[in-house]
């Protein structure tokens, strides 16, 4: 009997929480075949089977928080047995007077009924995104995951099958149950507003923010920054970074390596708050707010971030980057940061008033970069010229961080992107 423990999920990581099993006891599994999902912290994971055989005992049901190496599940091992395919007869066998049974059955998915409560893990809504699958037409697709949950299995093999796609389809929404507490109300019209429930991952961000604003009293404060130099430098080298390199050259590194040397000037700025302590972390561990398939915004970290160069950095954040919008990010790649940033910029914005990423004591917004004339000073006086700017803003927790502290932080960030040595080869 195979005992199927919690695996480790990454560096620091106690525990996780399961999400959901792909399958029941009495089910057979193929090795490689994943038998549940789990969750820690934002990120969702498939956990595959290590061995064939039938599963004999689940120790653990959804939503449970288990220790890593913790046993799951017993798993009885088939050896040399033929693998039951979907479809198939009703199996069982008897193993330790134990009798285990599966039973799987194929449906026509158009002929379904749709199942709007279905649960789509960013797995799938990445995969129906590649693929052009509406969300009305996955929850036609019949799941053969525990209570009907939609596998990507399921997804792939009602792709091989499909004809055409099904239109999308509103169905009309039901109010939500009336709170207990008193709140404005919220204007809804049958048959044309519709209702959405938060998916995990944005309940535990909505959960997030409003934790960090009770907790630190946020202040935020602005500079403004001529990035001229830095952004032809960028458009001069980006070519024949992409060519030596077959990887972009966004600003993103060049950010990252700033803000870790003004953390390395100013350390007090990369602290965590334990009720009266103050810990102050030696490693600078920066993270970047990420977009997911989903929509859902993650934050990945760039580990040791002062002891890298732009390129190393560089070839990291696209390496993140990238892991995030095929949901391949590991429980690692999202843990340990000690300061975050977010380029609100990308989304056109000129500023932002960042919330901070708790435990983390500051965040810092980067705005978009505009050109406009600006007076500068020269060598023969003041002179009018096209120039390059940014605004950069930084809220921070006013339990620990003084303005003077955050300001001069802020002000030292700026400093070394203005002064961004353009002798930098690639």
């Amino acid at each position: 009997m195979f005992e199927f423990k919690m695996p480790k999920m990454g560096e620091s990581i106690l525990e996780a929480t399961i999400i959901n099993w792909t399958k029941n006891v009495g089910d057979y599994i193929e090795a490689e075949e994943t038998l549940l999902e789990v969750a820690t912290d934002k990120v969702d994971s498939e956990v595959p089977s290590p061995v064939s055989g039938i599963i004999t005992e689940i120790r653990f049901q959804k939503d449970d928080v288990v220790e890593v190496g913790t046993v799951l599940a017993l798993i009885y091992e088939k050896v040399g047995s033929q693998k039951m395919e979907a479809g198939s007869k009703k199996a069982e066998v008897k193993k330790e007077g134990v009798a285990l049974s599966q039973k799987t059955e194929t449906r026509n998915p158009q002929l379904a009924i749709r199942n709007v409560d279905a649960f789509l893990s960013p797995l799938i809504v990445s995969i129906a995104q590649k693929e052009n699958l509406s969300i009305e037409e996955l929850q036609l697709i019949p799941g053969s995951g525990a209570e009907g949950r939609l596998q990507k299995s399921d997804v792939f093999n009602y792709l091989k099958n499909r004809k055409y796609p099904i239109q999308s389809n509103p169905q009309p929404a039901t109010r939500n149950p009336q709170s207990t507490f008193p709140k404005p109300k919220i204007n809804f019209v049958e048959g044309k507003d519709r209702i959405v429930e938060m998916d995990r991952m944005r309940k535990m961000i909505a959960d997030h923010m409003v934790y960090s604003k009770q907790t630190s009293p946020h202040v935020t404060s602005y500079i403004e920054v001529d990035v001229t130099n830095l952004v032809h430098w960028r458009n001069e080298n980006k070519d024949n970074f992409l060519d030596k390199y077959s990887e972009k050259l966004t600003f993103t590194p060049i950010f990252i390596d700033a803000v870790a040397k003004a953390i390395h000037d100013f350390p007090l700025i990369n602290v965590s708050v334990d009720e009266k302590n103050i810990i102050v972390h030696k490693d600078i561990n920066i993270g970047m707010a990420t977009a997911l398939p989903t929509g859902n915004l993650i934050v990945t970290v760039v580990k040791n971030a002062n002891e890298k160069n732009v390129i190393s950095i560089a070839k990291e954040v696209n390496q993140l980057a990238e892991n995030a919008r095929s949901n391949k990010l590991k429980p690692e790649d999202t843990q340990g940061s000690t300061f975050t940033i977010s380029n609100v910029g990308t989304f056109g914005s000129l500023m932002g008033t960042p919330i901070i990423n708790q435990p983390e004591v500051a965040i810092l917004a980067l705005g978009i970069i505009k050109k406009r004339p600006e007076v500068i000073t020269t060598s023969t006086g003041d002179e009018i010229a096209i120039r390059s700017m940014m605004y950069l803003s930084l809220s921070f927790d006013h339990r620990v961080v003084d303005g003077f502290l955050g300001g001069s932080f802020l002000r030292r960030v700026g400093d070394y992107l203005e002064q961004f040595d353009t002798n930098t080869t690639i």
